[in-house]
């Protein structure tokens, strides 16, 4: 049962990548650290970790959807045909204002929403962390900085804000 359903994770993953990367030639994506993200929570028996059964889920799950593999697979796909696959480093991108440049926890409340307390921006918070990780990847594309975040210039904020 185990081998059939990592057989049928890994045949989805691959017809997934080829079709991105047939499609596009350039893939901006968080520096996702899985093996990070996936850390124990049980601590230690003098400082006990908390919430260990939930947290235990949750790094199943996120094993379980072959994040490593996928972005392993994307990118030599994409080298194969002459295309890249740019990495982001993922502080802040959830955080970030697109309109103001804030950066504060408090922007992000929930994980649907997304409210500047700024700016007073408002959106969904995928598309406004998709906004960022695009900005910082062609950043770091274009001149080789580290790929942070920073505030959209008024002539760039138009086409991105655009809903």
């Amino acid at each position: 049962m185990h081998r059939y359903i990592a057989d049928s994770r890994r045949d989805f993953l691959h017809k997934t990548s080829t079709k991105i990367a047939k499609n596009h030639s350039l893939i901006y994506v968080e520096d996702l650290k899985v093996s990070n993200m996936s850390a124990s929570a049980s601590g230690t028996k003098e400082s006990p970790g908390k919430n260990v059964r939930q947290k235990s889920g949750l790094n199943r799950s996120i094993l379980d959807q072959g994040w490593y593999s996928f972005f392993r697979m994307l990118s030599y796909k994409l080298k194969q045909r002459g295309g890249k696959l740019i990495k982001v480093d993922p502080r802040n991108t959830s955080r970030t204002c697109p309109r103001c440049g804030l950066v504060s926890a408090e922007n992000r409340k929930s994980q649907a929403t997304f409210a500047c307390i700024g700016c007073g921006f408002r959106s969904n918070a995928d598309e406004v962390g998709a906004i960022n990780i695009l900005r910082a990847g062609q950043a770091r594309l274009a001149c080789g900085m580290s790929g942070a975040v920073r505030p959209l210039s008024a002539g760039t904020r138009g086409d991105l804000l655009q809903h």
